[in-house]
């Protein structure tokens, strides 16, 4: 099959359109370019050694352009030009990183994220801390406008499902087709608490993109308190089979809104669930750090392993965990994402950390809640 002329007008694949502005930023952000200054830690080191420099060097060769006898009206233009053409040929390794950030930045303005700065980066000096910095935030919004790109899709694939069984089901108890069983009835109840579910996901989304939320603190027992969220969960999994350990002194008290809490443990602990094979044991154990004042929690799903270089990752907002053998899909990427924020409202953490078992979350919460 002959292949189709190159058509220089779809150059850009947003506006689908050619932009010189767009290829002069293209070709910019890609330019690589060794800076002629930029050894020095602080920029006011470099600006004192370029001073220095061409002064130095301007005034050699005035001595020596007098010294063979030129004229001093034609000595100091041309001493002048040289000391210029030192300043404009060492300031060109500050000013180039700078203008690629501006460059960069009016391609940012315009949605174009994946620009980045390949000029001074490797530099110690302000404007190479800044041009780093500057390449972290790009990546940084980059995947925020991705994850906002894929939101619209991914709530409204979860709620298409819901719904379409709802629908199904509520018209063919109308047509006569199915009759108002209690098993039937139990499965429309299901899917109106997947809605629900969904929708106070969104809601605490909202919750977190305002930065806070109002906490109702009161002392209570840790190990009751995780035996109250267990247990419907427990009812839940009942399909899969899985054994929820539990090992967690009776005496341990801890302060905190327990609605949060509660939220910041079922999450984790369904998240264990959701990735762990049929027949298998889900860990959750607790001790108390008396020197720190903390109470630390282990869920521990036994099998299945984090990659390192994805443990940042998976709290992040809409990003989902990777299925297989024994793990369940579906869920909206919202669930460890809002558990680690109600963690930060008590003061506390949420990792993973290294386990030879398998995944661990270990959530760290202060025993006694400090207002600050």
């Amino acid at each position: 099959m002959p292949r189709k002329p190159h058509d220089s007008k779809s150059f850009d694949a947003k506006s689908k359109s050619f932009d010189p502005v767009a290829l002069r930023r293209r070709a910019n952000s890609l330019r690589t370019t060794t800076r002629p200054i930029g050894l020095f830690s602080s920029l006011k080191l470099e600006l004192s050694a370029l001073i220095v420099i061409a002064t130095a060097i301007a005034f050699i060769m005035a001595w020596f352009l007098l010294k063979v006898g030129l004229s001093g009206w034609i000595a100091m233009p041309i001493t002048l030009a040289v000391a210029l053409g030192i300043t404009y040929f060492f300031s060109r390794g500050m000013i180039v990183p700078l203008r690629q950030m501006r460059d960069a930045a009016e391609g940012m303005a315009d949605g174009d994220y994946s620009v980045r700065i390949s000029i001074g980066t490797d530099s110690n000096d302000e404007i190479g801390q800044l041009a780093r910095s500057f390449n972290e935030m790009a990546e940084e919004l980059q995947h925020a406008d991705q994850m906002r790109s894929d939101m619209i899709a991914n709530v409204s694939h979860e709620l298409r499902t819901p719904v379409s069984a709802l629908q199904a089901m509520l018209e063919n108890l109308a047509d006569g087709v199915t009759e108002a069983t209690p098993a039937n009835l139990e499965a429309i109840l299901n899917q109106t608490h997947r809605l629900s579910d969904l929708i106070a996901f969104l809601l605490d989304l909202s919750r977190m993109e305002a930065g806070a939320a109002s906490l109702q603190i009161e002392q209570f027992d840790f190990a009751e308190f995780i035996d109250e969220t267990v247990e419907p969960l427990e009812i839940a999994d009942a399909g899969h089979a899985h054994d929820i350990e539990v090992r967690i002194a009776p005496d341990i008290m801890i302060e905190g809104d327990q609605d949060r809490l509660q939220q910041l443990f079922t999450n984790i602990i369904s998240n264990a669930l959701k990735h762990s094979a049929d027949d298998t044991t889900v860990l959750i154990e607790a001790h108390e750090n008396d020197e720190l004042g903390t109470v630390v929690t282990n869920v521990v799903n036994f099998g299945s392993q984090i990659p390192y270089e994805a443990r940042s990752d998976i709290f992040r907002r809409f990003v989902k965990g990777k299925t297989g053998p024994g793990t369940e899909s579906g869920g909206t990427g919202l669930g460890l994402s809002i558990a680690r924020w109600a963690a930060q409202l008590h003061g506390g953490t949420v990792k993973v950390v290294d386990d030879t078992r398998g995944a661990n979350f270990e959530i760290t919460l202060p025993k006694y809640h400090t207002v600050e």
